[in-house]
């Protein structure tokens, strides 16, 4: 195996704030970036060694960002499949191309995981308007319906909560495949955020507890209030799926937990953004982690504090946060976005505490607004 020091050079797919956060971790350890993102000063661009601007299927674009770096990585999966391929036969992509032709479609996750013996919630693959009546008299009210590929944060998205639901679907599909999916009585959606080396070992992190708002990360919070059984059945089936994928770097697995019984939902084969607050909540965050291991260091054993929690700050929060950090207990994450969108993530801030009483006595007033 080849180990990559400091002083060579990390390459980047990817310039939003994934990417960046893995920059400042590599910065820090003394490795020089270089990214490839279309957008001029892009999060990562603002702290990378070099910019390539170029559209993440643009081949020529692809050999200049190979040309200049030692490893590559990827801050997403919407990867190019061609320009995957392209790293993976240089020897420079570590984390190979099967988890991301995986993740990037829901159709194979589920299927892989349930190969695996991986519990999943029923779901059927539709491509009409007649298939999604067929699989929801299969599966019944409610559920929901994604596409196959493609979107995020809610995105993409159907809620069927009626026939009514169902009608409203009609207009809105277009051409592809889709996946309808029973919708869980969920108790928590957790997650598993872990990393592992060259070598196959894993480091795993606090499982983390989020809570979504409209359909968009609102907070993550360690350590989850799970059964230790449940914690153990995570980490097992969590195992299973990175040894059958053969993963490298970090990686995040999403989990419901519905009346005691734990299903598989999502996979992401990069840092997530549940796992944002081991920066200041661990002794190695998920971002130094992924680092060592696509460079070929040593994992580090993971130590962590008693409690956190991690709140994404949205475009309308960004104001009234600024003006509560003289007074706020909290670490702030700004990714150097010039549009402060509404709805569009822009940073995040981490409180740490003694317990989850603790951390709860220290969050921001604009909470309540979130």
């Amino acid at each position: 195996m080849n180990v990559i020091k400091p002083g060579q050079t990390i390459g980047i797919l990817g310039g939003g704030q994934l990417g960046r956060m893995m920059a400042t971790a590599a910065k820090h350890m003394g490795y020089r970036i270089a990214v490839l993102d279309p957008t001029e000063d892009c999060p990562t661009a603002q702290v990378a060694d070099i910019h390539i601007q170029g559209a993440y299927d643009d081949m020529e674009a692809a050999e200049k960002l190979g040309a200049c770096s030692d490893v590559v990585t990827y801050e997403f999966e919407n990867v190019d499949a061609d320009v995957s391929r392209f790293f993976e036969s240089q020897g420079k992509l570590p984390q190979g191309s099967l988890s991301l032709a995986v993740s990037q479609n829901r159709e194979r996750e589920k299927g892989f995981a349930e190969a695996a013996d991986i519990p999943v919630p029923r779901y059927r693959i539709v491509t009409t308007y007649e298939e999604v009546k067929d699989a929801l008299a299969a599966i019944g009210y409610p559920a929901v319906m994604k596409t196959i590929s493609g979107g995020y944060d809610g995105k993409g998205q159907f809620l069927l909560r009626d026939e009514q639901d169902l009608r409203d679907t009609e207009s809105g599909m277009t051409e592809g495949r889709y996946i309808v999916e029973r919708w869980l009585n969920i108790d928590k959606e957790v997650s598993q955020v872990f990393t592992r080396d060259q070598h196959g070992n894993l480091s795993f992190f606090p499982i983390a507890e989020n809570v979504h708002k409209d359909q968009v990360l609102f907070t993550t919070t360690v350590p989850a209030s799970l059964e230790e059984e449940g914690e153990e059945e995570i980490r097992k089936y969590t195992e299973v799926l990175a040894e059958e994928l053969g993963v490298v770097g970090t990686f995040a697995v999403e989990w419901f937990v519905s009346e005691g019984d734990v299903y598989f939902n999502e996979m992401a084969p990069r840092p997530h953004n549940s796992g944002h607050y081991t920066i200041e909540a661990c002794n190695v965050s998920q971002f130094e982690q992924h680092i060592r291991a696509i460079t070929g260091l040593p994992l580090l054993t993971i130590h962590s504090f008693p409690a956190a929690k991690m709140i994404n700050v949205l475009g309308r929060h960004r104001d009234p946060l600024y003006q509560s950090l003289d007074r706020e207990e909290v670490h702030l994450h700004d990714y150097g976005k010039k549009e402060a969108r509404s709805h569009r993530k822009m940073g995040h801030v981490t409180i740490i505490g003694s317990s989850l009483d603790d951390v709860a006595k220290k969050e921001p007033a604009w909470m309540r607004d979130w």
